[in-house]
């Protein structure tokens, strides 16, 4: 069986789609499973043990782009693409209008969201196998039950994002892992509503510092970098990282000690890969699009729910002392 996933974006919603891959593959296997993603995000995929093939579009870019000849070329390149094989069932995980028009793109029965559960009603018109999941559940727990509604097996089992994280020699990775142990900083978000004060993260700093923890804040662009820089400057241990590919921030999320990180892609990402992860939630429901809690994973905050430098540290001490005890 060959199968098609839609899923292009973004990073949160994409890493909360990899535990119904690693389900499917569990499932059906022999399936052979190819993914379509935004180009951005397509090293994600890319790194999933069960996905033999990823196909990266530039739906982002190309939008604003429509006035040049090869934008057009791309597209027709990747409808191409998409077409080369007939596919047993695709499957839309997205709920959006553009994610089911890029399923209709490749051949064979597209399955996903009913109307009342779809993200974008109007998205559902164009499957032909349609599905309700419940809108009160976690997005990882929506989209394993999807996939299993739609290819008839029972949901459930352990969680499993199915990452192979990537083997980097430590000399690549001196510029964020230095000489000691450290914890990965992830301050920036893709709204003002999800920052956390600046104070809050000084007064993080000077805690991990005492915890004997070097602390390395990330950034991914130009206006991150220069809100980055500004933060660490009154920090103790503090280094601002250079920029670095999935790949890399896999390797590097594997090797902390502990990563504190906002509502963003990268914090759901260093969850995934494993990491001792504390979540900061500002005004977004952690029940529905939060970290999986578990003994690695903590979420603190919500809706107008700001939490405070003391909950933060509370939560990290948990993790410490839990992750010295299994060391141990």
């Amino acid at each position: 069986m060959r199968v098609l996933i839609v899923k292009t974006s973004s990073m949160g919603d994409v890493v909360h789609a990899l535990p119904a891959v690693s389900d499917l593959a569990r499932n059906c296997p022999g399936t052979v499973i190819e993914w379509v993603i935004e180009e951005d995000f397509a090293e994600i995929p890319r790194m999933h043990r069960d996905v033999a093939r990823v196909i990266p579009i530039g739906l982002r870019r190309w939008r604003n782009q429509l006035h040049l000849p090869s934008t057009w070329k791309q597209i027709r390149a990747a409808r191409r693409d998409l077409r080369e094989y007939r596919y047993d069932r695709i499957l839309d995980l997205q709920g959006l209008v553009k994610s089911a028009f890029v399923a209709r793109w490749a051949r064979g029965p597209v399955a996903g969201l009913c109307g009342r559960s779809a993200r974008e009603r109007a998205a559902s018109w164009l499957y032909d196998h349609r599905i309700s999941v419940a809108l009160n559940l976690h997005a990882i727990d929506r989209n394993r039950l999807l996939a299993a509604r739609a290819f008839g097996y029972e949901p459930g089992g352990a969680l499993d994002f199915g990452i192979r994280v990537p083997k980097v020699a430590t000399a690549a990775l001196r510029p964020w892992i230095g000489e000691q142990r450290f914890a990965l900083l992830l301050t920036n978000a893709s709204r003002a509503s999800k920052l956390w004060p600046d104070e809050n993260w000084r007064v993080i700093e000077g805690w991990l510092a005492e915890q004997g923890l070097d602390s390395v804040l990330v950034w991914g662009n130009e206006r991150e970098k220069a809100a980055t820089v500004r933060r660490a400057a009154p920090m103790h241990t503090a280094r601002v990282a250079p920029p670095a590919g999935l790949e890399t921030l896999a390797a590097v999320c594997a090797r902390a000690t502990l990563v504190i990180g906002l509502d963003t892609g990268l914090t759901h990402w260093a969850a995934a890969v494993g990491a001792a992860t504390v979540g900061i939630f500002c005004d977004y429901d952690p029940a529905r699009v939060g970290l999986k809690a578990d003994e690695r994973r903590v979420n603190l905050g919500g809706v107008a729910d700001c939490p405070s430098s003391e909950d933060v540290i509370d939560a990290a001490r948990h993790l410490l002392t839990a992750g010295a005890a299994h060391a141990g």
